[in-house]
């Protein structure tokens, strides 16, 4: 059994009545993919939010693309994070130049860290997530990130993140997205138990220097680079599907796939198209308006039980 943030009991009875609403709602359940992400080192990406090196600067460097951020600046850094959020012209930028993008979504930190509220908070959030990611020109059927960033406990992962989790999957779900998940070790292995996420960004804090099986992407170097005299940070990346995507493109182009499809593409996980009469949205569309009022809907469910 799980708390909620306001300490209400969450039962696998109430657990499993929110999926019923869920699926009745027309909201694709996908189960959590079987094949590993961790293998060799495919490439190198990067992320950063002080503000935006030029693609040309990020090609030139060998990397492959960048996460990139999907949330506004918080209070108290608009006059140095100027690299939040990412726009269509860097993804555009990036596209001309064969990198790709993948959206990352993270607003507070700390003491207003967004998992703080749990279910409530991806209430908030997760409508944020989607549209910062349509303006960028980010489509549908790819994953959202949400950031964990932090070395929580068993208690906080189980009381606050897991329900602040657990809803966001289901707000993205509903709009046709997958959910990634940055987190260190912990994060992932409990997040994993607990049949969230379908791709996972991990980050070193906390990890005892282990890297999860689950890893799609690694975070290897914090502050402690610069390109075009902004601060970037290093990621490997294990899978060839790592998240990304291209303004404009319904599905990205995966190094071993054929037809240009990940329908076949089984690390990490990809989402079926949606079925004859399902409310989803196709491959490359942004949501409607009634899809994203849908997920609304559906957090405000899970926020509320007890």
């Amino acid at each position: 059994m799980t708390t909620s943030p306001f300490n209400a009991p969450i039962s696998r009875r109430t657990l499993f009545r929110a999926a019923a609403v869920a699926v009745t709602a027309g909201v694709a359940v996908q189960a959590a993919p079987k094949a590993f992400a961790l293998g060799p080192v495919l490439g190198t990406v990067i992320d950063y939010a002080a503000g935006v090196p030029s693609a040309q600067s990020i090609k030139n460097a060998g990397h492959l693309g960048a996460v990139r951020y999907v949330s506004d600046r918080r209070p108290g850094t608009e006059s140095w994070m100027v690299g939040k959020p990412v726009t269509l012209r860097e993804t555009q930028a990036f596209a001309a130049l064969g990198l790709q993008t993948a959206s990352v979504y993270q607003f507070g930190k700390a003491e207003t860290a967004d998992w703080k509220r749990g279910a409530a908070g991806a209430a908030i959030h997760a409508p944020k997530a989607i549209a910062l990611h349509v303006a960028a020109g980010g489509p549908t059927n790819r994953p959202i990130y949400v950031a964990i960033d932090d070395n929580p406990s068993l208690s906080e992962f189980n009381g606050q993140i897991s329900p602040y989790l657990r809803a966001f999957e289901v707000a993205l779900h509903a709009a046709g997205y997958q959910m990634g998940i940055y987190g260190n070790y912990n994060v992932v292995q409990w997040a994993t138990e607990d049949g969230l996420g379908e791709f996972f960004w991990m980050h070193n804090w906390g990890s005892g220097g282990k890297i999860h099986p689950r890893t799609t992407i690694h975070q290897i170097r914090i502050d402690k680079d610069t390109l075009d005299g902004v601060g970037i940070d290093i990621n490997n990346v294990y899978a060839a599907d790592w998240g990304q995507w291209t303004p404009g493109v319904a599905l990205p182009s995966i190094p071993g796939n054929s037809g240009g499809s990940n329908s076949d593409y089984v690390n990490p996980g990809t989402t079926p198209p949606p079925a004859a009469g399902s409310s989803l949205p196709a491959a490359g569309q942004a949501p409607t308006a009634e899809q994203i009022n849908q997920g609304a809907q559906l957090l405000n469910v899970l926020s509320s039980m007890g």
